[in-house]
């Protein structure tokens, strides 16, 4: 077999969310699974509704996804000579045919044969055959190109998540590839950028099927065959409609900005349609070897927040404690907080992540609870009032006494919390909550030796005497 050449091809004409990612993470994944090349091509013929906000999104969100492309990317814009060249030799091989038939020929056309209860489309008017008299070209009209199509038989593909497909070539007009201003067609452009770029396997969501037997049979008349197809379900919101923009999708870069990791994201994605057995969380290098066509389901794929918040979760309990490190700070830095010049890139800044990251699905989440490190906390007074009282405020008193001579470590601050303990006859939450609460501004910390141990000293010493 021929190295295997996918690409992802979207159009800019809306920001780029999960539903779209995901006909960008299976091909490449795939790529990337037979050591093959992924090909990044923009759509842009669409002038009016294309822009260049939605192409940075577009490029940004592959970038964090680490969805990198081997080639382009290529924009159809900038390929329009290379059109216009197949079109002439179409055109010379008599492939494709100039139409003359008005917008208001075809739409009364049209609306025969739908009183008729015929299927509306093109009937040939102008198809030259032989033996046939077309009728006399209309003065001042540009023609439209459309392409023969073939009139008997019907386009069969395997398709690797659908299966066979047949569709009779008599359900199919001749389709316009080229306007009277001469710029080509959707269908037209996508074949030729297909064969240009050498690519074997198609990997697109399913609305893109009525457009496959028009596009196999332009391939077949330029001599060529057509690549491999796979087709993939739609991704359905939480209500059960398509994902869209107008039912509430975001774009890919708001999971960044929320602070999802890259690789949770792509986990979640990855199994929104595909499986390997059971497995639920896996790595981006697993994701490689274990990726095949094969086991693209055949149903829609619906998201789900709680089971996306689920994966996040298990990535993060995994995930390096550097890179947390340098993602929190960016988190702080977004949302204004003075971050100390030594922490950055610390031993203790990565401990601060090790300690709190079990408990958070986000990176967000995770800058919120280490931002008692870095800026002021308040408990609230009812909670203090609550746990603070002339029971234990001495032991508070006596506890501050010892940390501030103690070596600074979770062992001497441990052994301190249980000298105070003994000496007051109290139990742990009686001195810990209060603890948590003056230093830490919540009740609800890991071990408190621990959290202790990561503070500068003397912040906690000054938060103990509040």
């Amino acid at each position: 077999m021929s190295q295997v050449r996918t690409r992802f091809a979207p159009s800019p004409t809306g920001f780029i969310h999960l539903g779209n990612i995901r006909s960008a993470l299976y091909p490449w994944a795939f790529a990337r699974a037979n050591q093959g090349v992924f090909v990044l091509r923009i759509e842009d013929t669409d002038v009016e509704r294309s822009s260049q906000e939605a192409v940075d999104v577009i490029l940004e969100g592959m970038k964090w996804l680490g969805l990198d492309h081997d080639e382009g990317p290529f924009y159809q814009m900038q390929r329009m000579d290379r059109y216009k060249e197949v079109l002439q030799q179409m055109l010379a091989q008599g492939l494709v045919y100039p139409c003359y038939m008005s917008t208001t020929e075809l739409d009364a056309l049209r609306e025969r044969q739908m009183a008729n209860k015929e299927k509306p489309r093109y009937d040939g008017t102008w198809r030259p055959e032989p033996g046939k008299t077309l009728p006399p070209v209309p003065e001042g009209v540009q023609p439209v190109l459309r392409f023969k199509n073939p009139q008997g038989g019907s386009v069969v593909w395997e398709d690797k998540v659908k299966g066979r497909i047949e569709i009779s070539n008599s359900e199919l007009d001749d389709l316009v590839i080229a306007r009277p201003d001469g710029t080509p067609t959707y269908n037209f452009c996508v074949v030729v950028d297909d064969l240009d770029m050498r690519i074997t396997h198609v990997i697109r969501g399913d609305d893109h099927v009525n457009n496959t037997p028009r596009q196999i049979n332009i391939f077949r008349a330029l001599g060529k065959e057509p690549p491999i197809y796979a087709h993939l379900p739609t991704v359905l919101n939480e209500q059960g409609e398509k994902m869209s923009k107008r039912h509430g999708a975001k774009p890919v870069t708001q999971y960044r900005d929320e602070g999802y990791l890259a690789d949770a994201i792509v986990n979640y994605l990855a199994r929104l349609g595909w499986s390997h057995g059971d497995d639920e969380i896996f790595s981006r290098q697993q994701l490689i070897e274990w990726f095949n066509l094969d086991h693209l389901g055949r149903s829609a794929g619906q998201f789900d927040e709680a089971k996306l918040r689920w994966v996040a979760q298990q990535h993060m309990k995994t995930a390096d404690d550097a890179l947390l490190s340098t993602l929190v700070v960016q988190q702080w830095q977004t949302s204004g907080i003075q971050v100390p010049a030594d922490l950055p890139g610390s031993d203790r800044l990565q401990a601060m992540c090790a300690l709190f990251k079990d408990r958070c699905a986000t990176t967000v989440e995770l800058a919120d609870w280490l931002g008692m490190y870095v800026a002021p906390v308040s408990a609230s007074a009812d909670e203090l009032a609550a746990q603070l009282n002339d029971a234990n405020r001495p032991a508070v008193a006596a506890l501050a006494q010892r940390l501030a001579t103690v070596a600074w470590d979770k062992a001497a601050i441990a052994q301190a919390l249980k000298e105070t303990l003994a000496e007051f006859g109290l139990k742990m939450p009686q001195v810990a909550i209060p603890v948590r609460l003056l230093v830490c501004g919540t009740a609800q910390t890991p071990s408190v030796d621990a959290v202790l141990a990561l503070f500068d000293r003397e912040a906690v010493l000054a938060r103990l005497k509040g």
